[in-house]
Order: C-alpha cells, then sequence, then structure tokens
C-alpha cells in the first residue's frame, strides 16, 4: 500500500501544481528517500484522495515500520519533510507571487493563500475541527472560537520567555530561519514554508500566513531580524505602508509588554489579514478633535476596551497624531484610574494599535493597555480577574482585543459535559473537571431552564458574555461616568 501512496501524493501534489510532470520521477525518489525505501513499485492507476487521507496512511505505515515513532510531534515532522519535497523552492514562490501582485495585490494574496493551505503548511483538516461560534453582546456579535492545535498559555511564562537567554536555531518560531528547517520535537518543521519579502519603512521584513488561521486570511508580517518587539512612532509608519501595498487587508500589532502583549515578545511581528472583526464595526461613540489636527477625524469607540479611532486620507498626519498619542500615554498617570505610567523603574502603559482601509482613507485604532500588577491582581490589573479563568486567563492580545476569543481547547469538553450536568442535574461541584465551572453554573441555573436541546447554545452565547467580561476587565478606562471622565482627561492631556 505504501507504494500506491506515494502514487497518490505525486498526484495531487501534480494535481495543486507543486510539481511539474517533469519533476514527478524525482519526486518520487526524493520521497521513497524521506521514507527509508530502497525502490518505488509504481502502480497501475494512483487514486485520487485527499491529502489528510494519504499523509495518515503514509505515517501509519510509517509507525509501524520503524520509520517514525509514534506521537503527532514526530509525525508532523515527517510530513512536513513529505510535503517539503513537494514544495516548489522559495524563488520559484517569489516569482510567482510578484507576478500576480503587479496585476492585483488581491490575486496575489489570494494565490499565495490557496498555496499555504495546498502544501499542507495551513492544515485545513486541523483548522476545520476548532469549534466556533458568534455570540451576541452589548458590543455586538464576537467571534468565539476553541483551539484544538496549541495549549493553554501562563501569562508569566509567557513574560519569562521575553527575557530568556536565545540560544536556539531557529531563534524563534517567527524568525525567517524556519524557512525549510527540519524541526524537532520542541520546534515545528518548516520545510514546507515559503516567505514572501517585503519592505516596510525602508526595512526589510517578510509576509507569510499563520499555520493556525484563526480567521480569513490570517497573516503574519515578521521582521527580518530578531529583535523585540517595539511600539514606536516606525510602528505606525510600518502599518501604512502595508495598507498601501495591501489595502484589502488590515494589520495590527500585539502590545509591547508582558501581560497586555502577545504570545511572543522576543522577535517584531505584526498580523494581518482580510477580515472584518466586531472591533471594526463598532462605531466612534464621542468624537473628539485634537488641537493642529483638525483634519484628522478621531473618536473614542463603542467597545469594552478602550479605544481611540483616528481616520486621515493622508497617512504622514495620522501617523504625526499616533506618536504624539504614544507619547503622551507612555507618561501619562492617573492613580484616581488605577494608571500609573511606570513604578520601580519599569515601564507599564502601551498600545495595541490596528490599521485598515475604510471608504478610501487610512484608519488606526490605538487600544490603550497597562500591565501594572498588585497582590490583589498578580496578573494583572488590566487582565481578566480570577474570576473569569475558568473560562480564560491568556493574555489579551491582538486577536482578542479586536473580538474573537481563542480559548483553550479543554473547554471543547469542558462545554460538552457542563451543559450535559446542567441537563440531567448533575453533581458539577463533585466533578473534578467541572468544579471550576460551579459558580458560573449555579448562576445560570437560577436565569434558565436547561434541557438536553438548549443546555449547549445557552453555555455558549453566556461564553460570549464572559468574554465580553473579559474585555472589559483589561480596558484602562471602565465604562462608567469615572471611567468616561478619566479617559477624558487623559485625551485632554494630549
Amino acid at each position: 500500500m505504501i507504494h500506491d501512496n506515494i502514487a497518490q501524493l505525486l498526484r495531487y501534489a501534480l494535481e495543486k501544481d507543486l510539481i511539474r510532470p517533469d519533476d514527478r520521477m524525482w519526486a518520487a525518489n526524493r520521497l521513497i528517500a524521506a521514507l527509508g525505501l530502497d525502490r518505488w513499485e509504481e502502480p497501475a492507476r494512483a487514486e485520487a484522495r485527499p491529502l489528510e487521507d494519504i499523509l495518515r496512511d503514509i505515517l501509519d505505515w510509517a509507525v509501524e515500520n520503524g520509520r517514525c515513532e509514534p506521537g503527532i510531534a514526530s509525525r508532523d515532522i515527517l510530513d512536513t519533510e513529505l510535503m517539503g519535497i513537494l514544495t516548489p523552492r522559495p524563488s520559484e514562490v517569489r516569482r510567482t507571487f510578484f507576478e500576480k501582485y503587479a496585476q492585483d495585490p488581491q490575486a496575489a494574496t489570494d494565490w499565495y493563500y490557496a498555496f499555504s493551505q495546498d502544501t499542507d503548511y495551513i492544515r485545513r483538516y486541523r483548522i476545520v475541527k476548532d469549534m466556533k461560534w458568534v455570540a451576541p453582546t452589548e458590543y455586538g456579535e464576537l467571534d468565539i472560537t476553541v483551539n484544538l492545535s496549541k495549549p493553554e498559555k501562563d501569562p508569566r511564562a509567557i513574560a519569562a520567555a521575553k527575557l530568556a537567554p536565545q540560544n536556539a536555531y531557529p531563534a524563534c518560531q517567527l524568525c525567517a530561519s524556519n524557512e525549510g528547517y527540519h524541526g524537532r520535537l520542541d520546534h515545528p518543521a518548516r520545510q514546507n514554508l515559503r516567505l514572501i519579502p517585503l519592505t516596510l519603512d525602508g526595512q526589510d521584513w517578510f509576509f507569510q500566513y499563520s499555520p493556525y488561521v484563526y480567521y480569513n486570511e490570517h497573516c503574519i508580517v515578521l521582521n527580518s531580524r530578531h529583535i523585540p518587539m517595539k511600539i514606536d512612532r516606525s510602528t505606525f509608519r510600518k502599518q501604512m505602508d502595508f495598507l498601501q501595498q495591501f489595502p484589502h487587508y488590515f494589520i495590527g500589532s500585539n502590545a509591547d509588554l508582558p501581560i497586555v502583549g502577545g504570545s511572543i515578545l522576543s522577535h517584531d511581528h505584526f498580523q494581518g489579514g482580510r477580515y472584518t472583526f466586531a472591533m471594526a464595526k463598532a462605531p466612534v461613540e464621542r468624537p473628539f478633535t485634537f488641537p493642529g489636527y483638525e483634519d484628522v477625524q478621531a473618536g473614542t469607540v463603542k467597545w469594552p476596551m478602550s479605544v481611540i479611532r483616528l481616520r486621515a486620507a493622508d497617512p504622514d498626519r495620522l501617523v504625526d497624531l499616533a506618536d504624539r498619542i504614544l507619547l503622551a500615554w507612555r507618561g501619562y498617570s492617573d492613580p484616581a484610574a488605577d494608571i500609573l505610567a511606570q513604578t520601580g523603574g519599569e515601564r507599564h502603559n502601551t498600545v495595541t494599535p490596528i490599521a485598515r482601509m475604510r471608504d478610501g482613507q487610512f484608519e488606526l485604532d490605538l487600544v490603550l493597555r497597562n500591565n501594572r500588577t498588585t497582590d490583589q491582581y498578580p496578573l494583572g490589573i488590566f487582565h481578566p480577574h480570577q474570576e473569569l479563568h475558568h473560562i480564560k486567563k491568556e493574555n489579551i492580545g491582538l486577536i482578542e482585543v479586536m473580538g474573537l476569543a481563542v480559548l483553550p481547547a479543554r473547554l471543547k469538553t469542558e462545554l460538552a459535559s457542563l451543559a450535559d450536568a446542567l441537563a440531567h442535574g448533575g453533581d458539577i461541584r463533585g466533578d473534578e473537571a467541572l468544579a471550576k465551572h460551579a459558580d458560573w453554573a449555579e448562576g445560570l441555573r437560577e436565569r434558565y431552564a436547561f434541557t438536553a436541546e438548549n443546555a449547549l447554545p445557552v453555555l455558549q452565547d453566556e461564553v460570549g458574555k464572559v468574554f465580553a467580561q473579559v474585555l472589559e476587565h483589561a480596558g484602562v478606562y471602565k465604562r462608567d461616568e469615572a471611567g468616561r471622565a478619566a479617559f477624558e482627561r487623559f485625551l485632554e492631556s494630549v
């Protein structure tokens, strides 16, 4: 059967235009070498099958015959090696991309996104297993996802990673040196990764898609150098530069501080894509004019976090005002609102910036962030508080800020079990896996008459409301009279 599987894989590669007919025998010999075979017996006919099924059969054979260790990490290393053999060289991929880009930027990204899936860099068959739903809230419909492919991270571990010695090769999973890397058990294989070079603000950067695809055309724009995240004036210039090259995409950056930043702070990067998040749909709640910038529309956004939205036809004017706001926020303190710019020499204020084109103008959202901790809130004052950790305790990074919850895989089974317990009167506190949800569940029992049919849909809607609370906790200015007054004090200070 292994010979049939190799023929099926070759047929797939030909149909997806990964190899040419002239490459077929060469590719077959490369595949059998990777599998430890000394010959290939070509079948009379190669059946057309889904890539997932072909690779699964090859990997099962490899494990049974001692060519691969059992376990998902070892299997991923081998199947990525096989797909890397069938993936065109970087020079060929870049040539095709820029040929299409010369005709239409969207045509180039359409092709590159499909290519990244066809090469199995984006594993379609894993992505579709993620749980996804939309939850109505007072801030609009929030996107909820339960991620089944990555482990839940502790915020303190993320902060420690930024300070850890960078001795490994590649230095991190975002480095350009990942392109073609063979992988190891603690670092994913990337033989099928192909990067597209970009120039942003006169610097060398690269463009790729995320293998986890939390939303449509989820891309990563990464610095060619392994340098830490830093939000400054150049950040805004790079965002404007990117939008001029790819006006159909948004581009955002995680904050550059632990707790309020993303999961990788050691490598400067952006995330972007072709998707409209709930935050982008949220309206300006209070228009505001900054003196000297009357040509820039500005205002605060109706959103659980504290967002200043700027819009202008001239990207340079947008950059100027955004930089002025950032510098003001970096040094701003308001003890009455629990905001201190620094303690003990450690700075706490930064922003999460998100840029997009809207109606032919440049639009930039600046989400104000503060990462101060206290004895009462050791993971962060403006971080989901303890009572919400049963649903979400990770950092609130760029994707969550925009209104898409990336929740841990444990919730798939926990929500199903909780729904069953609520519908049938089960003992939630006595269940070790569900006890963390007990207080929440008891409150829901007082509000709903649960049945087998409605329990899970109700829980999904309520998870959306918890996520809205998560974002409210992360907002530096609360959505009450005191919070609005404090927000206005900062705007006036600018």
